[in-house]
């Protein structure tokens, strides 16, 4: 007998648990969604020279290949299809949205807004945390030729909503650009892509080792930065707005403090324009601020970057990120097409919020409203009548069919975590009414049938205290 074992790396849920994710997730659908933006899916493998064209090392270390069954690669030989690439699973979502840009960019709208939510697979070592198959759910908006930097104003709104939407604490998204950051880094002699690169890696890990670790780091012997640059880096990176008008004071600081830079400059317009409109967007200034250390990958975006962290919960680290990137599918297509677009990684959010005690997913979560229990056996048509009553009406309802002692199914309906039993004997026939008992304010009244759909409306739209 094979023992059952669920594989290392993923996320399963008991279905409370699993509740409280689709929750998470049917909130994030309805924020993107209310933002006008339109579903897409990709399939779960796409093929290999796709998928790998912008990797390297690391990456493609991590990618799942697909190994057909030997049924299938005799079909392949018989339909003529030996030596097509090979299929991988995907490792996110932002590289098979530029394959499905570039291949269906003469039959989509310009610009292009869509989301996306769907699993994908690293062969990541598991941790705690850390999954091998996880839940992404990414928004972008894609533009053909140019997309004005206004657009980079709707993503702190999109997840200001959602995550006011989703009540697990206050938060905070962290805005700074790019360009402004090369531009930095060239004012003070740092031109070397590679250099700079280096440099904001270390930069990345200020928050967890401290200014002294990045002093010691960036005047030691691997970079040799002059103690006054360093300082000036230092300065700069711990740059944190607080309001709105700070945020603006603080770029007009770094302008003046700036050697000429093109790029810097280019960063700071684009900067006082998204806070503008993310302003006129209705954020509130204790949502957003800038910070001058976030940099994002080095090698994708090119503008404005995003984080987001809660506020009593740092040690989690980013909730969701994105930003600005010139050009979606450069490999794919001589078309130009850039974009910005956030991702939320769902399954680590979940499970760190879970360990966090941000959210209970242990118990009294079903997506069943009302339980129609077998009260009298010879009323079992008119129990299932009632059970269609209430589907008709919009309340989801499980009805018992195979019957017991009524305490029996009503302990059953408590675990399950089903709120309302609806009581129909003999009595409530005869008077042609139902017996509402609510098991989480454990109290019980009796409406008449025909309002029994109303009445539990009314009840299950107030909040419990």
């Amino acid at each position: 007998m094979i023992t059952p074992r669920t594989p290392s790396g993923v996320l399963e849920l008991l279905p409370p648990e699993q509740v409280a994710f689709q929750r998470m997730l049917d909130a994030i659908r309805s924020g993107y969604e209310r933002f006008g933006f339109l579903p897409i899916e990709t399939p779960v493998f796409e093929r290999s020279d796709v998928l790998l064209t912008k990797t390297g090392g690391e990456t493609e270390r991590q990618v799942y290949f697909v190994q057909s069954t030997g049924a299938l690669e005799k079909a392949r030989a018989e339909d003529g299809e030996e030596g097509l690439p090979d299929l991988a699973l995907r490792f996110d979502l932002t590289v098979p949205l530029a394959r499905y840009v570039a291949e269906h960019e003469h039959q989509l709208t310009f610009p292009f807004r869509r989301y996306q939510m769907q699993r994908v697979y690293r062969g990541e070592r598991p941790q705690r945390g850390r999954f091998r198959e996880f839940y992404q759910c990414d928004v972008d908006i894609i533009g053909s030729g140019e997309l004005s930097v206004r657009h980079d104003a709707e993503a702190p709104a999109i997840i200001n909503a959602i995550f006011t939407d989703l009540a697990i604490g206050t938060f905070t998204i962290q805005v700074n650009n790019r360009r402004l950051l090369r531009g930095f880094y060239e004012d003070l002699g740092i031109t070397d892509g590679d250099v700079q690169a280096a440099v904001l890696r270390e930069v990345d890990k200020l928050d967890k080792r401290g200014a002294d670790y990045l002093r010691t780091t960036l005047t030691g012997e691997g970079f040799g930065l002059a103690e006054p640059v360093v300082e000036r880096i230092l300065s700069f990176v711990q740059t944190r707005s607080t309001g709105h008008e700070d945020a603006l004071a603080r770029l007009a600081e770094v302008e003046a403090g700036s050697a000429g830079s093109s790029a810097l400059a280019e960063g700071v317009a684009e900067l006082r324009e998204v806070l503008a409109l993310v302003r006129a967007l209705g954020v509130p200034e204790s949502n957003y601020c800038l910070n001058f250390s976030i940099a994002r990958g080095l090698d994708y975006y090119t503008g404005t970057v995003y984080e987001t962290t809660l506020d009593e919960h740092p040690e989690l680290g980013s909730i969701c990120s994105g930003g600005r990137y010139d050009d979606l599918a450069g490999q794919y297509t001589r078309s130009r097409l850039p974009g910005v677009g956030i991702s939320i990684g769902l399954s680590r959010l979940f499970w760190q919020l879970r360990e966090a005690g941000l959210i209970d997913a242990s118990a009294g979560q079903s997506t069943v409203q009302v339980l129609v229990p077998q009260v009298d056996p010879e009323l079992l048509d008119d129990q299932l009548a009632l059970a269609s009553q209430l589907r008709h009406g919009g309340i989801n309802t499980e009805a018992v069919l195979d019957g017991g002692k009524l305490g029996k199914q009503l302990r059953y309906a408590d675990r399950a975590g089903i709120r309302f039993v609806a009581l129909l004997g003999s009595q409530e026939v005869a008077d042609g009414t139902v017996t509402l008992k609510d098991l989480r304010r454990q109290d019980q009244f009796t409406v008449p049938r025909d309002e029994v759909v109303s009445a539990l409306r009314v009840e299950l739209a107030q909040p419990l205290v």
